[in-house]
């Protein structure tokens, strides 16, 4: 969703790892991104300028003085052209050289000429990467605004193992829609709850639901991207970890409950997307349950409400609770919105088949009883739809806007 539409240029550097660049060109053509390369001379005899030109869809270029016209300079075209720049892999060379202001080709012209966002991904031997000039060189663009990710730990091209290999391309892409993300939520600290907990009968069975956890997990990993500093306490899910997320795991609704409330009052805002059990067995048998034993009657009880008694409890906080019903759904929405003193609720119609898929219909409403529908839209645009409604309800709640 944020790189579509959006222009990326690639700078390939020379290393085994330019081979990855291909993929990573690849892949944002399927996610509708616009991308153009750029290649260091050296590159080129890693990886051949047809292969990145096919993938692209547009030339690629590697000499400083090919192709100018009175209309067309190309490393000033394309500095202008970019919303992005990422160099993949980055090399000590090209490090140093725009650490100290060198252009003298293609690539190090149009990143000294460009105003967009700049991140490097270094692809290196270990020891060329803890250099002490290439760390300092690191450290004076960290300073002067330039992004960078760390390289990953493995076997590296030499043979040895260690910190130097070139990102994953998921890593890549992340920090990519990071640059380019509006930082809405900067300062701004945010407790997310995801998935579905797990209430135990015995050492075996549990009672749980059919949450998967994407909505939450999507919720937190926008809200990294946005620039808010996110804890998300998870019950189980299938899923990984998004990326600059603080992760809780947790199982029970006791546990979440718990966990929850240690941090309550130092988070600005709440986001209770996890299906908590409403409902737990009164007695866990510490020993398997035998079939002939009898399943007939298992005596329930009530969990804890967290989002009742965030509700009663809250000062400053700001907070979004979610529903999911069958039936009367904006009315049953508007009834916990007021019962549980919340500030917004994001009503899920579960006719429409939403556990476990990537799409979704959610309807906001808020304290001030406006209403936004969104029917068949994928969990990662509503994420961003739900945060848009939250930053602005937050803003206002604050002060900060009328």
């Amino acid at each position: 969703m944020v790189l579509k539409n959006k222009n990326i240029l690639i700078g390939v550097t020379v290393g085994i790892a330019a081979y990855k660049a291909a993929e990573l060109v690849s892949t944002l053509r399927k996610m509708n991104a616009n991308v153009r390369v750029i290649m260091t001379k050296s590159a080129a005899e890693f990886v051949t300028p047809v292969t990145f030109q096919t993938l692209s869809g547009f030339p690629v270029r590697h000499e400083l003085f090919t192709d100018w016209s009175k209309n067309f300079i190309p490393h000033i075209e394309n500095a202008l052209w970019a919303d992005a720049v990422a160099i993949v892999p980055a090399t000590a060379n090209i490090i140093g050289k725009i650490a100290h202001g060198i252009a003298d080709d293609l690539l190090s012209t149009t990143i000294m000429a460009c105003e967009a966002p700049v991140l490097f991904a270094p692809a290196m031997n270990e020891r060329m990467f803890k250099n002490p000039i290439v760390q300092r060189n690191i450290r004076t663009l960290k300073d002067l605004g330039y992004y960078f990710i760390e390289p990953a730990e493995g076997r590296l091209a030499c043979g040895e193992v260690g910190k130097g290999r070139l990102p994953e391309i998921d890593t890549i892409l992340w920090h990519l829609e990071y640059v380019l993300s509006k930082k809405d939520f900067a300062g701004i600290r945010v407790l997310v709850t995801a998935g579905g907990t797990r209430e135990p009968i015995d050492p075996v069975r549990f009672i749980s639901n059919r949450s998967s956890g994407k909505m939450g997990y999507e919720l937190a990993e926008a809200l990294s991207k946005r620039g808010a500093e996110v804890v998300l306490i998870s019950a189980p899910t299938e899923l990984e970890a998004p990326y600059g997320v603080e992760l809780v795991k947790v199982e029970t609704a006791q546990e979440m409950y718990k966990a929850c409330m240690e941090r309550f009052d130092g988070v600005n805002m709440v986001i209770m997307c996890a299906a908590v059990a409403d409902f737990e067995p009164a007695d866990y048998s510490r020993e398997k349950i035998k079939k002939d034993s009898g399943f007939e009657n298992i005596k329930l009880k009530r969990t804890p409400d967290i989002l009742s008694e965030m509700g009663r409890l809250k000062s400053q906080q700001f907070i979004i609770g979610f529903c999911a019903e069958s039936q009367n759904l904006e009315e049953n929405a508007e009834r916990k919105l007021k019962e549980k003193n919340l500030d917004l609720i994001v009503a899920n119609d579960i006719t429409k088949n939403i556990f476990g898929s990537d799409t979704t219909s959610i309807i906001i409403l808020d304290a001030s009883n406006n209403k936004l529908k969104y029917d068949g839209v994928s969990k990662k645009e509503a994420a961003h739809i739900i945060l848009d409604a939250a930053v602005k309800g937050y803003r206002r709640r604050m002060g900060l806007e009328a």
